[in-house]
């Protein structure tokens, strides 16, 4: 578990500029080298001070980000290929100011895959696409802690292949309401003919994710995504909430979907979020939802090993979306 800094890491052969000076917790000087390499696949990478601290809490570096998402990138990728990116950098770690980055960076290597798509205000994009192993690694090296992807692929990125429902508790609600609001979300989506899949968000809520095949463009899905969750608002109007003004939402649970749009973003599965603790967003099977264990940072960059080791709770997603026609048919007449 990494709790402390590791500040005695010296790449072999490294030469004195190569070196920089850091102290450890007894404020000793130490050598440690400024760069080191890992092999990625067929790529050999070079990390770029790979013992700088990004978690000062609890000492987790950006060499145990860079593991980290090597560690998962097996289950991670296939929900970011063909997919443009949004990047949330932390170069000075947690503490300090992030940096939300949309285009890709002039010195990203070129083997680093790229999307341009046309922005709603005019002109253009062009994003990072995580095709790869060695792009996920190469991200954290850019201090990318934090991966949101798009709910559409580059090739089509106006029609969506995932639906999002964000599950966000209110000042006075808790993860129980959150689950509960989970299993009414689930009931309704069941009752539509849509599948589900389900993921801690590693910060306050739950996600529920519909796979969809891409024919309905991003106006159509958040309409229904709306009338969806305006249905459930209305029978249950004393614990969910689509208001989008905080301070109407009381102790209720606040189901969001605007995240159903053109160029918006949601947290990828099993990304780390930059917050003490290093949670990470994780799938999970719908029974665990009955777990009163169950929080939306209950697994962390330290235990996030323990699921990995696990059958992975979205096996069984369908490798085709649904069509939402007869979806919105179905809803029309509740």
């Amino acid at each position: 578990m990494p709790r402390t800094p590791r500040t005695h890491r010296t790449a072999p052969n490294a030469s004195a500029r190569e070196r920089e000076f850091a102290a450890d917790s007894t404020g000793k000087a130490l050598k440690v080298s400024d760069t080191s390499e890992i092999r990625v696949g067929r790529r050999t990478l070079t990390l770029h001070r790979p013992d700088k601290v990004l978690f000062p809490d609890d000492g987790i570096t950006k060499a145990d980000l860079v593991e980290h998402y090597r560690a998962v990138s097996r289950r991670m990728l296939p929900h970011l290929r063909r997919r443009p990116l949004m990047m949330v950098r932390h170069p000075d770690g947690i503490d300090g100011k992030p940096l939300v980055q949309k285009n890709i960076p002039g010195h990203f290597p070129d083997w680093v895959h790229r999307a341009e798509v046309a922005k709603e205000s005019g002109g253009t994009v062009t994003h990072v696409v995580c095709d790869d192993a060695a792009t996920l690694v190469h991200l954290a090296d850019q201090a990318c802690i934090t991966p949101h992807r798009w709910l559409s692929r580059a090739d089509r990125p106006d029609h969506p292949d995932r639906l999002v429902i964000d599950l966000d508790p209110s000042e006075g609600a808790g993860f129980e309401d959150v689950r509960w609001a989970a299993h009414r979300v689930c009931e309704l989506l069941d009752g539509l003919g849509l599948p589900t899949l389900l993921m801690t968000t590693g910060s306050s809520g739950l996600h529920i994710v519909v796979p969809l095949d891409r024919q309905a463009d991003f106006g159509t899905v958040r309409a229904f995504a709306r009338r969806a969750a305006g249905l459930l608002a209305e029978r249950h109007p004393d614990r969910l909430t689509t208001e989008q003004r905080k301070a109407e939402r009381k102790d209720r649970v606040y189901l969001d979907v605007q995240r159903n749009g053109y160029a918006q973003t949601a947290v990828a599965p099993y990304a780390v979020r930059a917050l003490p603790g290093a949670p990470v967003a994780t799938p999970i099977a719908r029974r665990e939802l009955d777990d009163p264990e169950l929080h939306a940072r209950r697994w962390t960059l330290a235990t996030i090993g323990e699921r990995l080791a696990a059958d992975d709770p979205w096996a069984g997603m369908p490798r085709r979306g649904r069509t939402l026609r007869a979806a919105e048919r179905r809803l029309a007449e509740l």
